[in-house]
């Protein structure tokens, strides 16, 4: 069983930045992809970024190109999303997922098992 444990959300003011991390409390698969989610009051979940942990490769939602890095530390087992430039429209709560295999891309949220809690960001 795999828990995820989010943090790091929070009020900021537009134009500031907040580092989210996702703790992941598992044995270590020989890949896993792992995508954050984020669902503002009205809308659907959507993917923004996603690392598929065995190689590296990261791949984003255009909405968050050049302002969102998503990155993980060296065993893999915490990722995290340097969010930049913050505006109005990326408040919502932020979500973590991880399933096992590879990432091509960002990916469907029924794709994943494993789900954290959420961290609020609102940005205002």
């Amino acid at each position: 069983h795999v828990q995820l444990v989010e943090s790091g959300g929070g009020l900021v003011r537009p134009g500031v930045s907040l580092r989210l991390s996702c703790a992941a409390s598992r044995y270590t698969y020989s890949s896993d992809c792992m995508e954050w989610f984020r669902q503002a009051p009205g809308k659907e979940r959507e993917g923004v970024a996603a690392i598929d942990t065995s190689g590296g490769s990261t791949y984003y939602a255009d909405s968050v190109k050049g302002r969102f890095t998503i990155s993980q530390d060296d065993d893999g087992n915490t990722v995290y999303l340097q969010m930049n430039s913050l505006g109005p429209e990326d408040t919502a709560t932020y979500y973590c997922a991880a399933d096992g295999g590879r990432c091509y891309m960002l990916n469907s949220r029924y794709r994943f098992s494993y789900w954290g809690q959420g961290t609020q960001v609102t940005v205002s």
